[in-house]
């Protein structure tokens, strides 16, 4: 039975949390979904990824860039902004990946700097095992930072134990701290 519903997003921010990257009231802001000005780097990342899949407002990126991020998306492209969920025990992830194709799912990403192996601990690595009936055997990030284009790529062989129990303790920190949830969402009641 389904006691939680979380997206991956506010999962990676429970991640940071846990390094001691974000207070515990931001994160508990963010549970509770207290509206937070998007940033220009925001902005920017939700700019980039329609100029790369739907061509718009391409005048203000890096046509070399916007040809790199392109060729690593999946031909043919069989679906934009596709609902992804998937069930662990008593929690229901769900959210968005941006692309995928018949055997290959794509989320682009921006930054101001990359690092290797960023998303390897990533919560939308799921996605691959929501996706899995539909045929993606495969998720791939592409990564910019606006000068370069990166790639990573995970399949169905990787290792979620981290992620796992990152969910275990998300959750453990609800029930603690469920008097201060106001947003009532992330619980199925």
């Amino acid at each position: 039975m389904i006691r939680y519903r979380f997206y991956p997003t506010l999962l990676n921010t429970f991640a940071r949390y846990q390094r001691g990257y974000l207070p515990e009231q931001e994160l508990l802001d963010r549970i509770n979904r207290v509206p937070i000005p998007q940033t220009e780097a925001q902005a920017r990342g939700v700019s980039f990824e329609e100029a790369v899949i739907k061509g718009t407002d391409e005048e203000y990126f890096n046509e070399e860039v916007l040809r790199k991020a392109r060729a690593l998306l999946p031909r043919p492209m069989v679906a934009t902004q596709v609902y992804c969920q998937y069930e662990l025990d008593d929690v229901l992830l769900y959210g968005y990946v941006d692309v995928i194709g018949r055997t290959l799912a794509v989320d682009l990403k921006t930054t101001g700097s990359y690092s290797p192996g960023r998303f390897v601990y990533n919560h939308q690595n799921f996605y691959l095992l929501a996706l899995r009936p539909k045929g993606i055997r495969t998720l791939r990030y592409v990564i910019t930072d606006f000068r370069e284009v990166y790639q990573e790529e995970y399949d169905l062989n990787m290792d979620f134990s981290q992620q796992e129990q990152q969910i275990k303790a998300f959750c453990d920190f609800l029930e603690t701290h469920r008097a201060l949830i106001s947003d009532k969402k992330v619980f199925v009641e």
